[in-house]
C-alpha cells in the first residue's frame, strides 16, 4: 500500500467533504450552539416554571369531616387550600357521610418482628382496587377541578378522640407535578400533626417524651456530590455522545460511495492506477476523521455546557471529559468502517441511507438503554458492541471503572473496529460491488472453502476475535464451575477446538497453517534454555518497574494451584494445556496469517494478541514480553512444537514454585521482587536460548502460503 495515495485520496475526501457546508454546520455549528442554547432554555424553563408551582397554593378537596383540632393544623401550614367537598359526586359524599363507604383494605403490614424477608419474597407494589371514592377523586384531580383530595375516612374523628387510630388518604396524581406538590405538602403537614397530636398523648398520659417513637432512623446519604452530578450526566451523555459520533459518520460514508456512484466518479477513480486497499484506507480515514471530529465538537461542548450550567457543582474535571473522548475513538472507527462497508452496495444517496439504516438503529438502541440505572459496567457488558463504551463513559461519570473492565471494554471495541475495518476492505476488493454489482455474501465475505494453504492475515485476525469473544463469553456461562474444570474448558472448547475446526473447515493445510512441522536441533535446545530461563528474566525487569497489585498477585497464585489439586494435575492443566492450546492458535493459525505482513509484523501483533487475551491489565506486559519470545522462537525454526515447549517449561516452573514453596523462594512468592543475582542469570540463559534460536535453521523451508488450485 502506497501511503502516498492514501494521503492524497484522503485529502481529496476532506476537502470536498469540508466544502459543504452542511458539514460544517454538523461539525462546529450544531456542537458550538445546540447544547449551550438548549441546556439554558430548558434550565430557564424549569426554573420559571419551579418557582410559579411553588408560589402557588395547593388546592385539597376534603371528602369527610376532619377533627377540627386537625383542620386548624392542616389550614396553617400554608399554600394549602382546603375545599370541602369540592369535586365529590353526590353518591360519594352520602355514602361518606352516612359511613356506607369504608377505607378499601390496604396492603399486608410488614413484619416487626424477625428477619426481613429475602428480597425475591417481597410482595408486589399494592394497588388499590377500584372502588367509588377511587374513581371520584381520579376524575376530579385529572380534570384539575383539585390538585389533590384529602379523605378522612368516617371514622377519623371518633379514633382520636379516644385516643385510637384513625384512617386518612390522599389521592394525588404523580404525573402531574401540582398534584405531586400538593401531596407533598399534604403529606409534611399531617406528618407534623400527628407527631403533635402524639406528643399531646404523652403528656396528657405521663410518658416521657418518644415513648410512642421509641427512635428515629434519619437516612444519610454517603454519596459524593461528584457521584450524585455524574450519575445525571452518565445517564444522558453516553448515549447523545454515541448519537452525534454515528451521526458524524452516517453522512459521509453514504456520500463517499453511494454518492460517488451517483455522480459518477467512482468509475474514474477505479479506472486510476491505485489499488482497492489504497482507496478504502483514504476513504476511511475521511470518514473516520469527520466523525471524530463531531464527537470532539460534541465533548468540548458539553463540557462548557455543563461547566457553565453547574459552577458550584462541577466537580466532573475536564479529565474526565478527555477520557471520554478517548474511550470515544474506537467507536467512531467501528461506525465508520461499518457504514462504509455497507454504504458501498448502495447505488445512490437515497438508497445508501435504506441501506445504513438497519445498522443505525440496533446501534442507537444499544447507546440508548444506557440511560437505564439497571445496565451497568459489569463483565457481561464489557464486551458488548457500543453499549460497552456506553456504561464505560457511564462509570467515569459515576467514578467506578476498574481499571480491568476499562481494559477489557477497551479490547473488546478494537477488536469490533478491527473486524468492521476487515469486512470493509473485503467489499472494497470487490471491484464488481464497487461498480454497483451484485454477489453473494459468500463470496464478499470469503466464505468459501480452500484448497489448502494458509489464511491471509485479514482471515486470521478475525478468527482471533472470533475466539476472543467465544472465550470470554463461554468463561463467564462456566463461571460456577471449579477452577480445573473453566481452565480445562476454556483451553480446549475455547481455544483448541474453534482453532481446529476453522483450519479444517475452510480447507487450510494443517502442517502449514499450525506450523506441525519437525524443527532442527538448535531450535529445541533454545526453546529449552528460553523456557527454564524466561521467567526469570521477564519476572525480574518487567515486574520489577510494572508491578502488579499485591491483592491481584496473591489472587492469580492462588488461582493457578486450583484449589489443592494435585500436582500432575496442576502441571497437566496450567503447564501442558495452554502451551498446546495456546500456541496452536497464536503461534499457529494467527501468526500464519500475520507472516504475509513480514516477520516482524507477526511477531509483534501475534505477541499483542497472546496478552490481551489474558484479560488483565496488569498481565498486558508480562505475557506480551513472552509473547515476543514465543514468536520469535516460531519465526526462527518455523515451527510451533520449539514455542510450546518453551510456554509448557515457562508455566510449570512458575506454578511448581508456588506448589512447593522451597525456602529460598519464600520471599518471591509472598510478594519481594525477583532477586537480582536470579534476574541475571535468567537474563544470561535466556541470551543463550536465543542465540540458539537465531543459529537454528529450520528443517526444511515454510510452505508455500498460496492455496492450491
Amino acid at each position: 500500500m502506497r501511503l502516498a495515495i492514501v494521503w492524497t485520496i484522503l485529502r481529496k475526501e476532506l476537502v470536498e467533504s469540508l466544502r459543504d457546508r452542511r458539514t460544517l454546520v454538523r461539525l462546529v455549528v450544531v456542537p458550538l450552539l445546540l447544547y449551550p442554547l438548549f441546556a439554558l432554555a430548558m434550565s430557564k424553563l424549569v426554573g420559571f416554571e419551579a418557582d410559579a408551582r411553588e408560589a402557588r397554593p395547593s388546592r385539597i378537596a376534603v371528602w369527610g369531616e376532619l377533627a377540627e383540632d386537625l383542620q386548624t393544623r392542616l389550614s396553617a401550614a400554608g399554600k394549602i387550600e382546603l375545599a370541602p367537598w369540592a369535586g365529590a359526586p353526590p353518591d360519594v359524599r352520602e355514602g361518606l357521610l352516612s359511613g356506607a363507604l369504608a377505607p378499601p383494605a390496604g396492603p399486608a403490614p410488614a413484619p416487626d418482628e424477625g428477619e426481613a424477608p429475602p428480597p425475591e419474597a417481597e410482595p408486589p407494589r399494592w394497588i388499590e382496587p377500584e372502588n367509588p371514592v377511587l374513581a371520584a377523586a381520579r376524575a376530579a384531580v385529572s380534570e384539575r377541578k383539585v390538585d389533590a383530595v384529602l379523605v378522612p375516612w368516617p371514622s377519623l374523628g371518633a379514633e382520636l378522640g379516644r385516643g385510637g387510630k384513625g384512617a386518612v388518604a390522599i389521592y394525588f396524581d404523580s404525573v402531574r407535578a401540582d398534584s405531586a406538590t400538593a401531596e407533598a405538602r399534604l403529606e409534611g403537614a399531617l406528618r407534623r400533626a400527628r407527631r403533635a397530636i402524639i406528643a399531646n398523648r404523652e403528656v396528657e398520659r405521663g410518658l416521657p417524651e418518644g415513648f410512642s417513637r421509641a427512635f428515629d432512623v434519619v437516612p444519610r446519604d454517603v454519596a459524593a456530590d461528584s457521584r450524585k452530578v455524574g450519575q445525571i450526566l452518565g445517564a444522558m451523555m453516553p448515549m447523545l455522545l454515541i448519537l452525534m459520533s454515528l451521526l458524524g459518520s452516517f453522512l459521509p460514508a453514504i456520500d463517499l460511495t453511494a454518492g460517488e456512484k451517483e455522480r459518477g466518479t467512482m468509475q474514474t477513480l477505479l479506472c486510476a492506477p491505485v489499488r482497492p486497499i489504497e482507496i478504502i484506507s483514504g476513504k476511511f480515514l475521511a470518514v473516520w476523521v469527520i466523525s471524530l471530529l463531531t464527537a470532539l465538537g460534541n465533548v468540548v461542548s458539553m463540557s462548557l455546557t455543563v461547566s457553565r450550567l453547574l459552577p458550584d457543582a462541577m466537580v466532573v474535571g475536564p479529565g474526565t471529559f478527555a477520557l471520554t473522548f478517548v474511550l470515544l475513538v474506537p467507536v467512531t472507527l467501528l461506525f465508520s468502517a461499518l457504514f462504509l462497508a455497507l454504504a458501498v452496495f448502495a447505488k445512490d444517496f437515497k438508497d445508501g441511507q435504506n441501506a445504513l439504516m438497519p445498522a443505525y438503529l440496533p446501534l442507537s438502541l444499544l447507546a440508548g438503554i444506557t440511560a437505564l440505572p439497571v445496565v451497568e459496567l459489569n463483565p457481561w457488558t464489557a464486551y458488548a458492541p457500543v453499549l460497552n463504551i456506553a456504561v464505560l463513559i457511564k462509570a467515569l461519570f459515576v467514578g467506578e471503572a476498574p481499571a480491568d473492565l476499562l481494559f477489557t471494554a477497551l479490547v473488546s471495541s478494537a477488536l469490533y473496529a478491527c473486524l468492521a475495518l476487515l469486512f470493509a476492505a473485503r467489499v472494497f476488493e470487490r471491484e464488481s460491488v464497487l461498480l454497483g454489482g451484485h454477489e453473494s455474501a459468500r463470496a464478499v465475505l470469503g466464505l468459501g472453502r480452500r484448497a489448502g494453504g494458509v489464511p491471509s492475515t485479514g482471515f486470521s485476525l478475525a478468527a482471533f476475535a472470533g475466539v476472543q469473544v467465544l472465550f470470554f463469553y463461554g468463561s463467564l456461562l462456566i463461571a460456577r464451575a471449579s477452577v480445573a474444570v473453566q481452565l480445562a474448558v476454556s483451553q480446549v472448547g475455547f481455544f483448541l477446538v474453534p482453532t481446529l475446526a476453522l483450519v479444517a473447515g475452510f480447507g487450510y493445510s494443517p502442517r502449514a497453517s499450525l506450523g506441525l512441522r519437525a524443527p532442527a536441533v538448535r531450535g529445541v535446545a533454545g526453546a529449552l534454555l528460553l523456557g527454564v530461563s524466561a521467567w526469570a528474566a521477564i519476572g525480574g525487569t518487567v515486574l520489577r518497574w510494572f508491578p502488579a497489585p499485591e491483592p491481584f498477585a496473591r489472587e492469580l497464585g492462588e488461582l493457578v494451584l486450583l484449589g489443592g489439586q494435585p500436582y500432575p494435575v496442576v502441571l497437566l492443566l496450567v503447564a501442558v494445556t495452554p502451551a498446546v492450546c495456546e500456541e496452536l492458535l497464536f503461534r499457529g493459525l494467527v501468526y500464519a496469517g500475520l507472516r504475509r505482513a513480514g516477520p516482524a509484523v507477526a511477531i509483534v501483533v501475534s505477541a499483542l494478541l497472546f496478552g490481551l487475551a489474558h484479560g488483565s491489565v496488569y498481565r498486558l506486559l508480562p505475557t506480551f514480553s513472552l509473547g515476543l519470545v514465543l514468536g520469535y522462537a516460531r519465526h526462527r525454526t518455523g515451527s510451533v512444537l520449539p514455542g510450546a515447549l518453551l510456554h509448557a517449561l515457562n508455566n510449570g516452573l512458575a506454578v511448581s514454585l508456588l506448589y512447593f514453596k522451597p525456602s529460598w523462594g519464600q520471599g518471591v512468592i509472598e510478594g519481594e521482587l525477583l532477586p537480582w543475582s536470579i534476574t541475571v542469570a535468567g537474563m544470561v540463559v535466556s541470551l543463550a536460548g536465543l542465540l540458539l534460536l537465531r543459529f537454528s535453521a529450520p528443517g526444511a523451508p515454510e510452505p508455500d502460503d498460496s492455496p492450491r488450485p
